[in-house]
């Protein structure tokens, strides 16, 4: 961008030629904000002796968000999303603007599957292993209290996840398993990546693999840990580290994290997002995956592996995380090709322009305002804070007043469970139950802030809005969202303090390729749809003994096909004893349902099942994607003609 600036500056009237934009690795990027400053720059008309008004900025920048005849786009990319297709595709009738019946293509497809064949690309689903974890938990019974169940799960299993006698097994594991299969090839430069979930993951990684080889003695296992920012330190890491401190990459030598892997000094590089995906390093010829794959984070992440080299074998992927039908799941869409299910509904983002000016957090004469401040090149930066105070003060006194009200009815409810008193109790239960929704309505808002801009961004590229309102908001929501950062004092912090890891397991599951392209059927990518139309829920509470009784035996024995289908059917069978729940199935979309009784019956029912189904239901509820797909799949088998149930 600033070489073409300094180009434009020196030469007007380049902005007036034909250009072609090629985008290599095209992804969700080239579909937002980066992509309109480009088209308005290299669209626009710089007027050298006339100072131009803000109404004409706006004016200009709504323009520069429409298609231009001379700039074409190229883009490419092994991984398309909807967007990407929407942004970049080629419409059969190029006479037709986009629709169901004209849906944006590929001008060209190099598929996987014939990258394979070819030779160009090695199969990095031929040889995959998956481990399972099996661990209890132990826990005081003193001082039982309530606290929010999803937030325990994750904060317990993040618990477990860090537990040095964890991670020390897998380390194990790890560096057996490349000793004996892996530095052995292409004559002893294969190297291995090892993906964790965070950044303390990574580091603990690092240390234990370093105790773990010094403690065995071992030669040949050089590893490296390769993490942004910094790490702080904990029971296990000893001071703040970076991924350049001395603890962790002494031989590092202040050089480049690719360079250095790329020499014999390192073979085995652990990392944290960074270097997950984008990263090209042909000598990779195996992955210990610990980390959640899914979609097309799933596909970049396990390609680091495909690259060719002399002598290069299908690599070796270990998976202590993922199960092989999501992996394959995930890979499918690309195997072949990716397709539009169907264009994305343009009046999508009025509906969350209306949303969110019915909350009244601010008010429409703010945002012109600010608006016209911020395209007005003389105002000063004052003025953009000025006009945002006022709802930032409404955000944060309503926000305030929810985190009162809570703290006010959890001591009242605590003072009438003492008491004895169950009017009083249900009384401080209902308004604290209120004061939960207002809180969470806020939370909302904030996020509903950021999916407006990220949505306008988008569609603006392929939708010819011509609409100012749509423009001035998108400018003050990008400015207003990192200002409302509400800080959650008022939760309970779930006390981990007492947990003792008492029983601990990691089993080989099996070994297997994972075959691609063996279903029929098109695979479709879903377009933007009711982006932000969710709505704030309570968060449902319950003991904190209960969740660690009921996660005691999460990973235990293997679980078959047939038990999954079983536990889906049966919670299926559950929601069917409930009337004016099947009456919305029966009258209403999955979309509709979503958002209304259905989905708070399913996580009671799915907490109260979970004493038997460990496993399988604190993977339900470990987030929402989880949840939300396991809810979506539950829909499908009520809304099956005859309410039959899935067989194998």
């Amino acid at each position: 961008f600033l070489a073409l600036f300094e180009a434009l500056d020196k030469r007007p009237d380049l902005a007036r030629g034909h250009f072609a934009v090629i985008a290599d690795e095209a992804h969700s990027s080239q579909t937002g904000a980066s992509a309109a400053k480009l088209k308005a720059l290299l669209g626009a008309d710089f007027p050298e002796d006339r100072e131009i008004s803000a109404e004409e900025m706006l004016d200009a920048v709504v323009q520069g968000r429409q298609a231009s005849e001379r700039i074409s786009y190229y883009a490419f990319t092994a991984t398309p999303k909807a967007r990407t297709l929407e942004m970049f595709g080629r419409c059969p009738d190029s006479t037709r603007p986009q629709a169901d019946d004209n849906k944006p293509e590929p001008f060209h497809v190099y598929s996987m599957r014939q990258a394979i064949e070819e030779g160009f690309i090695l199969d990095v689903l031929q040889n995959y292993i998956t481990y399972k974890t099996a661990w209890k938990l132990a826990h005081p019974d003193a001082d039982v209290k309530e606290v929010e169940a999803r937030k325990a799960s994750s904060k317990i299993a993040r618990w477990v996840r860090l537990h040095p006698y964890n991670i020390s097994q897998k380390v194990e594991v790890i560096v057996e398993h490349f000793r004996a299969n892996v530095v052995k090839l292409l004559d002893g430069r294969a190297k291995a990546m090892v993906v964790t979930g965070s950044r303390p993951e990574a580091v603990r990684y690092h240390l234990a693999m370093q105790q773990y080889v010094k403690d065995k003695g071992y030669e040949g296992v050089y590893p490296l840990v390769a993490f942004s920012g910094t790490v702080g330190p904990d029971e296990a890491i000893p001071e703040e580290v970076s991924e350049t401190s001395r603890l962790l990459n002494p031989e590092l030598r202040g050089r480049d994290h690719r360079d250095a892997f790329n020499t014999d000094d390192f073979n085995v590089m652990i990392v944290a997002d960074k270097f997950q995906t984008g990263f090209d390093q042909p000598l990779l010829c195996a992955m210990y995956v610990d980390k959640k794959l899914q979609g097309v984070d799933c596909v970049q992440t396990l390609s680091r592996l495909n690259r060719t080299f002399p002598g290069k074998e299908p690599p070796f992927v270990l998976d202590f995380f993922n199960d092989t039908e999501e992996v394959r799941e995930a890979f499918e869409p690309y195997y072949n090709t990716a397709e539009l299910s169907k264009v994305s509904d343009p009046n999508v983002i009025y509906d969350m322009m209306r949303k969110l000016n019915e909350t009244q957090i601010y008010h429409w004469y703010e945002v012109e305002s600010f608006s016209e401040a911020f395209f007005d090149s003389k105002a000063p930066a004052s003025k953009l804070k000025y006009w945002c105070q006022p709802a930032q003060d409404r955000f944060r006194k309503r926000y305030q007043s929810a985190v009162e009200q809570i703290r006010t009815w959890q001591e009242e409810k605590r003072r009438a469970g003492e008491a004895g008193d169950d009017n009083g109790r249900k009384r401080a239960e209902h308004e604290l139950k209120e004061a939960g929704e207002l809180r969470d309505e806020l939370d909302m808002f904030r996020s509903d802030l950021k999916s407006f801009t990220r949505t306008y961004e988008f569609l603006s590229q392929v939708i010819d809005y011509d609409d100012h309102d749509l423009e001035r908001l998108n400018v003050f929501a990008r400015h207003l969202h990192p200002l409302l950062r509400p800080s959650r004092l008022e939760e309970e912090e779930v006390d981990l303090s007492e947990l003792q890891l008492t029983h601990y397991r990691l089993q080989k599951q099996r070994k297997s390729a994972i075959r691609l392209g063996e279903e029929d059927g098109e695979h479709t990518l879903d377009p933007v749809s009711d982006v932000g139309s969710g709505k704030a829920r309570d968060p449902k509470k319950v003991l904190l003994d209960e969740i660690i009784q009921k996660l005691n035996d999460l990973f235990g024995s293997e679980i078959k096909d047939q038990d999954k289908l079983n536990w889906v059917n049966g919670l299926a069978d559950r929601i069917r004893r409930e009337d004016s729940v099947m009456q919305q199935v029966a009258t209403h979309t999955p979309e509709q349902m979503m958002h209304g009784r259905y989905p708070k019956l399913l996580e009671k029912l799915l907490l109260d099942s979970m004493q038997d189904n460990e496993q399988m239901t604190t993977k339900a509820l470990e987030n929402d994607e989880n949840f939300h797909s396991l809810a979506r799949l539950i829909l499908t088998l009520l809304q099956e003609a005859g309410q039959h149930e899935v067989t194998k």
